[in-house]
């Protein structure tokens, strides 16, 4: 473990969180996050002298094999529910197991976190390897890798589940979907945007065919969140509202107003065939606009 902190000696620390949960801190002259080793899962990230930008709940559960609410889940190999066994677990299996740290790297302005994960044959039977390399610094960068390590190729989605934190999620205006057709979770069919998107009630749609950048405008925070990706053809919007998150029990009381997933995906229609040797990478970058 010494070796892989030589470069990042004061910037990265490995501490235990609620219930025993492996934690690393990061903490750098130009910002601040907290990473999970179960799921390789950014709890936190807010740049020096800003308002965190990813959501945390207050009531999150620490509890081992299930993501915590909030924060930044990866979901792998599949989105959603499993297309044909229901009794699998929703969004994969990634970000229910601990990853072993790869190694940290101290850049300008920035430290770097790389962390990997190698399914074992019976929660996914094609040889592959993955790995989450994360920068924090002004910027929040994340890499998901998704290496073929065997002889034949194999179909995945793909998803970093970001929750942002926002003042009032009924007054941000999310830009950059405008005319894409999406997959309406909640009311059910397909149908295309029509202008900024809004939340006002239950969201929950898969936007098709969706590579460009994100804008999140908060007037509550007065600040402009963007989202930049490479490798992710659809992006998920979700929000639960009242009735669903006072079932859910981890949001917390009306946490439903503070927070708002923006997810950069591969997923439904937009799934993604890996060939034997080669990989996919998703890349995505997050910053406030000044």
């Amino acid at each position: 473990m010494v070796s892989k902190l030589e470069a990042t000696l004061g910037e990265v620390a490995f501490v235990e969180g609620p219930n025993g949960l492996g934690l690393i801190e990061v903490k750098n002259s130009a910002g601040t996050a907290t990473i999970a080793l179960q799921g390789a899962q950014l709890l936190s990230w807010a740049p020096v002298g800003e308002k965190p930008v990813i959501w945390l709940s207050g009531k999150a559960n620490y509890l081992k094999g299930k993501s915590v609410r909030g924060g930044i889940p990866i979901c792998w190999p599949w989105f959603g529910p499993h297309p044909e066994e229901p009794s699998h677990p929703a969004h994969g299996f990634a970000r229910n197991l601990d990853w072993e740290v790869a190694g940290t790297k101290s850049l300008t302005d920035a430290t770097q976190v790389v962390l990997r994960l190698i399914p074992n044959e019976i929660s996914w039977p094609y040889p592959s390897e993955l790995e989450c390399r994360i920068k924090v610094g002004r910027t929040l960068e994340m890499d998901l890798i998704t290496r073929n390590a065997g002889l034949e190729p194999f179909t995945m989605g793909c998803a970093l589940h970001t929750y942002f934190e926002v003042g009032d999620v009924r007054t941000v205006e999310i830009l950059g979907l405008e005319e894409a057709f999406y997959i309406d979770k909640v009311n059910g069919g397909k149908k295309r945007q029509s202008g900024p998107v809004t939340v006002n009630s239950e969201v929950d749609r898969i936007y098709l065919d969706t590579a460009s950048d994100c804008l999140i405008r908060d007037p509550g925070y007065n600040r402009t969140i963007r989202v930049e990706k490479e490798g992710s053809r659809s992006t998920v919007v979700w929000n639960p509202w009242m009735e669903k998150a006072d079932k859910m029990g981890d949001l917390g009381d009306k946490g439903y107003l503070n927070m708002l997933c923006v997810e950069s995906c591969n997923a439904a229609d937009d799934v993604v065939t890996v060939p034997p040797g080669k990989s996919h990478r998703l890349s995505v970058r997050y910053s406030i606009l000044a």
